[in-house]
């Protein structure tokens, strides 16, 4: 769990240097207005949960706390994807699109060799 949470935080990192912004002038990454989809997978029933969020190293810890009704009984989870969207609207709609069938089959061909590996 910390090691997926210090990849974000990296990956985050690079987001804020590609902007232009500096490390000294934001604290969180709520600062930067990034909206998160993500996918996560039960390593119980192998079944996929795709979830957005604003905050996604909270939202994540709320998962692996079992403090989220959807996912308590499936537990454990593992972050396998996430995507970062500059607008709420787009996050949503995206979120949207990966639960359907055109998007899990997006997901299949975008994490094949994490699925056959």
């Amino acid at each position: 769990m910390s090691k997926e949470i210090s990849t974000i935080g990296k990956n985050i990192k690079k987001l804020r240097k590609q902007k232009g912004l500096s490390q000294d002038r934001l604290s969180s990454p709520c600062e930067i207005n990034m909206f998160y989809v993500y996918v996560l997978q039960s390593e119980k029933d192998k079944k996929l949960y795709t979830g957005f969020t604003h905050d996604l190293k909270n939202r994540l810890k709320k998962h692996y706390q079992n403090k989220v009704a959807s996912t308590k009984n499936r537990q454990p989870l593992k972050l396998i994807y996430y995507e970062a969207c500059l607008n709420q609207q787009d996050a949503t709609y995206r979120e949207s699109y990966l639960k359907t069938t055109y998007g899990k089959r997006y997901l299949k061909n975008r994490l094949k060799n994490y699925f056959t590996g």
